[in-house]
């Protein structure tokens, strides 16, 4: 199986990449390396760090391989499961090591402790790491380390929680309406729709893409045709073969006939990737959006997965993205219009980000977000 699924995933970045110069990567001799380690793996936890260094020489954040316990967590993040209650992304460079991007609240490891920015190591032994399913009321026994530096060894059960919405609400705050976005999953532009359908035009709109991977990209669509005119182009996609196609707003905003009035922020964080990352973009470069919050990760590059013969799944990168501008975010990030730290996002409860992006719209900041007048394509 060692064979199969490391050929499979050799082949794959050699015939789909998007760059099929693999950005001067000599993949045979790739091949030559690492076909020898991946087929001595004793088990998915050895194969596939094999497959992720492999895949590291492209220096690319969409390229990657997920272990069959990750693919089936990945397959039920919308359904009940067992779960400890973090998000993590691996920690470049490091082999092993992870930091931890989210804690969800009420959650098996909120209660032990955990926090955002810890790290995770697995390079211990008898410790959990990712290539492991987690089961509901086994025990296992985490790794860490705060942002300080002081280990901790944690304890945490599993158990079975109920899916987190990917999108939500707040209207909590006179004359503000926070949509919270986890990803651009399917239903997110009937969603918006249905929201600001229901909003009066003088609500302020923060749209809160902060700890977003991304998703599908017709989704990234649909919310840019929430607040910009029909056809308005927006991103450039260049394929393997070099063929360059303009992206255009399809006016998929749900059952709204033209772009929503509203004043709107974006909020961002250096965890915001993919479409997440393009959607700020375009609102910023349209003049119809202020983004707030930190420099975002510069992972736009569009990927695909492929599933695996073991059952796990490579994610692999098949289009360049370049803005309407002509700016190209990968590696670079979006740069917000305001700058607010996430670190302080947790110190006793406040969202200095969220304040700014209120201000921002409130006061004199307004007066560069309001609903644009379509602009020539």
């Amino acid at each position: 199986m060692n064979q199969r699924v490391f050929d499979r995933v050799w082949n794959e970045v050699r015939t789909q990449y998007y760059d099929p110069g693999l950005h001067g990567v000599d993949w045979n001799a790739a091949r030559r390396t690492y076909r020898p380690q991946a087929l001595a793996a004793a088990d998915d936890r050895a194969l596939y760090r094999v497959l992720g260094e492999m895949l590291d020489l492209l220096d690319d954040e969409h390229a990657g391989a997920s272990a069959p316990a990750v693919s089936r967590r990945i397959d039920t993040v919308r359904q009940a499961r067992p779960a400890i209650g973090v998000t993590l992304r691996a920690d470049p460079g490091k082999p092993g090591l992870y930091v931890v991007e989210m804690v969800r609240e009420g959650s098996p490891a909120e209660a032990a402790g955990v926090a955002a920015g810890w790290r995770l190591d697995t390079t211990a032994p008898g410790v959990w790491y990712p290539e492991l399913d987690v089961l509901d009321g086994q025990t296992v026994t985490l790794a860490l380390a705060d942002p300080q530096g002081v280990p901790h060894t944690v304890s945490i059960t599993p158990r079975v929680m109920e899916p987190r919405s990917p999108f939500a609400v707040d209207l909590s705050r006179p004359g503000v309406a926070v949509l919270r976005i986890d990803a651009f999953d399917p239903g997110l532009g009937d969603w918006m729709g249905r929201q600001l359908a229901a909003l009066p035009s003088e609500t302020d709109v923060i749209l809160d893409l902060r700890g977003n991977p991304g998703g599908r990209l017709v989704e990234a669509d649909a919310v840019l045709s929430c607040f910009l005119p029909r056809h308005r182009a927006w991103a450039t996609r260049t394929t393997r073969s070099g063929r360059a196609i303009v992206l255009t707003t399809a006016g998929g905003c749900g059952d709204l006939e033209g772009p929503a009035p509203n004043d709107v922020a974006v909020l961002v964080d250096a965890n915001s990737r993919s479409a997440a990352e393009l959607t700020p973009a375009a609102l910023q470069e349209a003049r119809r959006a202020v983004v707030v919050g930190e420099q975002t990760a510069g992972a736009v590059l569009i990927s695909q997965d492929t599933r695996l013969p073991d059952g796990g799944r490579l994610s692999l990168s098949r289009s360049d993205f370049v803005t309407a501008g002509g700016v190209r975010l990968e590696k670079r990030g979006v740069t917000p219009d305001l700058t607010a730290p996430v670190a302080e996002r947790e110190a006793h409860g406040q969202d200095p980000a969220l304040d700014l992006a209120i201000a921002a719209l409130s006061g004199t900041g307004a007066q560069q977000v309001r609903a644009a007048e379509p602009a020539p394509l």
